[in-house]
């Protein structure tokens, strides 16, 4: 069921990249489930993309180096 309009938030892929950016997801597959627990639409097809999965890889292995 998607989310209601009236309460709408980020896009499916604006939510994708502050999860990847923010350190709380770790992986693609994370960011894809935290999206489904958030009740994004179609994550499947907007994350399936090689560019993004790649941009969201490598967004995800940033919050992970060492400052």
């Amino acid at each position: 069921m998607p989310r209601p309009m009236e309460n709408e938030g980020p896009s499916t892929v604006e939510r994708a990249y502050q999860l990847a950016g923010s350190g709380r997801c770790r992986s693609v597959d994370e960011i894809r489930l935290r999206l489904k627990a958030e009740r994004h639409d179609q994550v499947e097809a907007h994350l399936a993309g090689r560019a993004i999965r790649g941009d969201l890889r490598k967004l995800c292995d940033a919050q992970r180096a060492p400052a």
